[in-house]
């Protein structure tokens, strides 16, 4: 019964990144309509290929949670915490312009997306299915989150429905 369970979750979490994924393949040559469109062309190039890998990363946990390969999630969950090309490609003056320029928000949710990695990276380190698990949802709740609210140009789904009807009581 449980290992249904993980399939099932498991094949349901696989549908909805291949459904993301094939969405930011056609999308990603959108304008940028939040503050992101503040940031320089350079530096909003290097957020989109950070995003492709983070994507990347992330579908490979699916397989590799189904297997039990704590020491690819482990990798792949420390290569996140510590991004894969941000970090290790941004100037000083980059690091600036994304600091003034992208809201205190956006810092805060880039944060906590950081910290459940490294959880992530730590549960699979001491072999805690339960834990990678629920981790592993805390990221992709971040995600979403953070698409949800800078990102809608390229996920108009997770657009803020809009009341077009009055409420009365």
């Amino acid at each position: 019964m449980r290992s249904t369970s993980r399939a099932v979750y498991t094949g349901t979490l696989l549908a909805i990144f291949m459904s993301f994924s094939a969405y930011a393949e056609n999308t990603h040559k959108q304008e940028v309509n939040t503050g992101i469109e503040a940031l320089s062309p350079a530096l909003r190039t290097l957020l989109t290929k950070e995003m492709l890998a983070i994507q990347t990363g992330m579908m490979s946990v699916i397989p590799a949670y189904a297997a039990g390969n704590w020491s690819e999630i482990e990798n792949i969950a420390h290569n996140i915490k510590n991004s894969y090309i941000l970090k290790q490609s941004l100037t000083d003056e980059q690091i600036h312009e994304l600091h003034s320029s992208l809201p205190a928000s956006f810092i805060e949710q880039d944060q906590k997306f950081h910290y459940y990695s490294g959880m992530l990276e730590h549960a699979a380190s001491m072999r805690k299915p339960e834990l990678v698990g629920f981790y592993f949802s805390k990221l992709n709740e971040a995600c979403i989150s953070c698409h949800s609210q800078f990102a809608t140009h390229r996920f108009p789904a997770l657009s803020p429905e809009k009341d077009t009807e009055e409420h009365t009581h």
